[in-house]
């Protein structure tokens, strides 16, 4: 058998399991498959199905209470089952590299970026420091990040989430390897961004004969970009087979299930939106209205100040939902710190509920944040692991309220209940729960104190299909029910098609599109909103088996 024709990879009947104290719980089981030289082979299926202890796995990168119970790992025909983390160091970066989904968590909060995209190439290579410091700079424009030579000297702290990401990928592809697991790559990122990576990805795939194992929830991404689907269900590989014959006759019911969720709008029919936003419209003073807003950062001596966000207005009808919608750096958590009053304008009004937030201090403004709460992106790194979900959701009616404790009891247990949880996870902590579920305590969180306003900073992009779905669909039963007006900042434009009535595009911090969703889809006024559209993954269609 030749080289070429060894699988880059090959797992053999792989099991894991979990150790929590004396007892195991096994959640991967009996796995096969193969990736192939420049083949792309996209895993998918819901959070917890085994995707990433799968992908950690093959690299060596188990939590510490994970363990292989049965089965082989073999990369280019060498069985790695049994090396020691000393013997697997040398293989990640060089032959085998990893894209992890956490952004947040996995880069060296005390290195600079350029300190930290230039040790893989210390590690592996011989290059001069002024050879490492130039393919470092080549590296970080490569992954489109702009203004390279700023970044490097830049810590993480001070990068978005989309940033963050864009600087794994550099770190990942730096040394050409056999093999990149890509867990998640592009769930942070706008689908500019998405198709520039992946672009990215592909061109070193074809240059190369890099093999891609592609962990993803979006189905649309991986029909798009897979040679060959895995899809996973509790563990268990339940269907695999060729992309273009998989999608036009998935055969098993959980896979048929995924692709409708994909495709599906959870929403009512269109005139019941349009009533929504017709009504806030008459009542008069708008939930949100921003006149002329500007915010302008020092970034150090010898540079241009950042205008982060640039004269931007727009106003929000009560009850209905407005989308921030633009790239990572675009000015979209600028925008929204500044609603929050967490940051002061440098010019510009900014009235919720007919109230100047820049003019508040001090216990008015602590006052003022009953009306406006926020929604994380990610409901993992939000929630204090060491409260259980009661305490949690408890919390700020504490930090406002001097109520007797069976009236806090009640009113979380009410919340709870409204977003469609169960009472019994109240006595559970966030790590006991799914990606799902903790979403659900983050929004119950935010609602206890009956806000008019919620801020949702990418509530949904860190959640596969079916849990968004789900998500989305809670969020408009709440708006219906409640009357709150949503501020809704993403970069998944499918999600602002079904749940927004209005739209502002940020593009450097300037606004170049902002109406009503139909409209702007449909008569965008700038060509940054026009390549957005263009972007958008098309989701697969399902034909019948």
């Amino acid at each position: 058998m030749s080289a070429l024709s060894i699988p880059v990879l090959a797992l053999e009947n792989l099991s894991i399991a979990y150790r929590d104290g004396n007892s195991k719980k096994r959640v991967v089981h009996d796995v096969s498959l193969t990736v192939n030289r420049g083949e792309v082979v996209a895993l998918v299926g819901e959070s917890g199905s085994g995707k990433t202890t799968t992908a950690q796995a093959i690299i060596g990168l188990l939590a510490e209470n994970g363990e292989r119970e049965t089965g082989r790992i073999i990369i280019n025909g060498v069985d790695i089952t049994q090396w020691s983390q000393k013997r697997l160091d040398g293989l990640r970066g060089k032959h085998v590299s990893l894209i992890p989904q956490d952004p947040g968590s996995s880069l060296n909060p005390v290195q600079t970026i350029g300190e930290q995209v230039g040790e893989i190439l210390q590690l592996h290579g011989r290059l001069s420091r002024k050879e490492r410091n130039a393919q470092v700079l080549a590296l970080l424009t490569r992954v489109g990040l702009n203004h390279p030579e700023r970044r490097a000297r830049q810590y993480p702290h001070e990068l978005s989430g989309g940033m963050k990401q864009r600087v794994l990928i550099a770190i990942a592809v730096a040394l050409q390897p056999e093999l990149i697991i890509a867990d998640e790559p592009t769930s942070a990122l706008d689908v500019t961004v998405q198709k520039r990576i992946l672009d990215l990805v592909d061109q070193l795939r074809v240059a190369t004969g890099t093999a891609v194992l592609f962990v993803t929830h979006d189905l649309s991404v991986a029909a798009a970009r897979s040679d060959r689907i895995v899809v996973f269900r509790q563990g268990e590989i339940v269907e695999q087979g060729d992309t273009k014959t998989f999608i036009q006759s998935p055969k098993h019911p959980y896979t048929r299930k995924l692709f409708e969720d994909s495709r599906t709008s959870f929403l009512p029919a269109t005139p019941a939106i349009s009533n929504i936003s017709n009504q806030g419209a008459s009542r008069g003073v708008p939930a949100i209205e921003i006149t002329g807003l500007s915010k302008v950062f020092s970034i150090g001596k010898g540079s241009a100040p950042l205008r982060a966000v640039d004269n931007v207005s727009f106003s929000v009808a009560r009850a209905s939902t407005h989308a921030l919608v633009g790239e990572s750096g675009s000015g979209k958590t600028t925008l929204a710190r500044m609603l929050l009053g967490f940051q002061k304008p440098d010019a510009g009004t900014i009235l919720v509920e007919g109230v100047d937030v820049s003019a508040l201090r001090g216990e008015s403004l602590r006052q003022f944040r009953r009306k406006i709460q926020l929604v994380y992106q990610n409901p993992f790194t939000s929630l204090d692991p060491s409260q259980t979900v009661f305490q949690l959701i408890e919390e700020p009616l504490l930090n406002f309220d001097r109520l007797p404790k069976a009236e806090r009891q009640r009113q979380v247990e009410a919340v709870t209940e409204r977003v469609a949880l169960p009472l019994s996870v109240l006595q559970r902590k966030p790590r006991a729960l799914s990606g799902g579920q903790r979403q659900r305590v983050a929004i119950a969180r935010a609602l206890i104190l009956s806000p008019a306003v919620l801020v949702l900073d990418e509530a949904t992009s860190a959640l596969d299909v079916t849990v968004q779905a789900q998500i989305l669909s809670l969020l408009f039963q709440l708006q219906q029910e409640l009357g709150l007006t949503y501020l809704f900042i993403t970069h998944d434009l499918d999600t602002v098609r079904k749940l927004a009535h209005t739209v502002s595009v940020l593009h450097a911090g300037r606004q170049v599109d902002y109406g009503g969703t139909t409209e702007v889809f449909h008569h965008p006024t700038s060509d940054y909103t026009r390549e957005l559209i263009r972007a958008i993954p098309e989701a697969p269609a399902l034909h019948a088996a």
